[in-house]
């Protein structure tokens, strides 16, 4: 094995998975918000509240994974939303794609791209779980937005409240 070129291919991925901080959350852009934050801000929120609130029965380290690694692929397809005019699947189909690009022969891709289709179909308990905060960091991000620059942002809090299903995660949004 040659070190030297498995280090350089490491520090490639790196620098192509540290590029996620220049990645701009396309949500927030359809508004006058100064310096909307970053994919990666929004994947270390969502880390950080899995940190504080991940509930005991849960594997927390694989639930702070999922939250880093759920918009990976975002680093190369950009974030998609559903004003962009993309299908569900060819969004789906692109991510992957992306993903198994970025994480390519890293030995821990497979299991990787595995955590990733649990948090897209939500088919474990941490899944779920981390598809609550998702929408919770959107519905929290929005309050913060609404204060710091006197928007109305309800089209995101309602929908955080439509699809946050954990009921602790969902108690934590404001109420109307």
């Amino acid at each position: 094995m040659n070190i030297e070129a498995d280090d350089e291919e490491e520090r490639e991925r790196l620098h192509k998975c540290l590029r996620l901080k220049k990645v701009v959350r396309a949500g927030w852009t359809r508004f006058p918000i100064e310096n909307p934050e970053s994919v990666a801000a929004h994947s270390w929120g969502m880390a950080l509240t899995a940190l504080l609130t991940c509930p005991p029965e849960l594997d927390r380290e694989k639930v702070i994974t999922l939250a880093l690694i759920h918009d990976l692929a975002e680093v190369i397809v950009g974030d998609i939303t559903p004003f962009d005019g993309v299908s569900k699947e060819d969004k789906r189909v692109q991510e992957e794609q992306a993903l198994a690009k970025i994480l390519g022969n890293h030995p821990r891709s497979d299991e990787l791209q595995s955590m990733w289709q649990e948090f897209e179909d939500r088919t474990t308990p941490e899944g779920e779980f981390v598809s609550d905060l998702d929408k919770l960091d959107m519905g929290l991000q929005a309050e913060i937005y609404e204060q710091d620059f006197n928007l109305n942002l309800d089209e995101f809090t309602i929908s955080s409240h439509r699809l946050v299903k954990n009921p602790n995660l969902a108690s934590l949004l404001k109420t109307f």
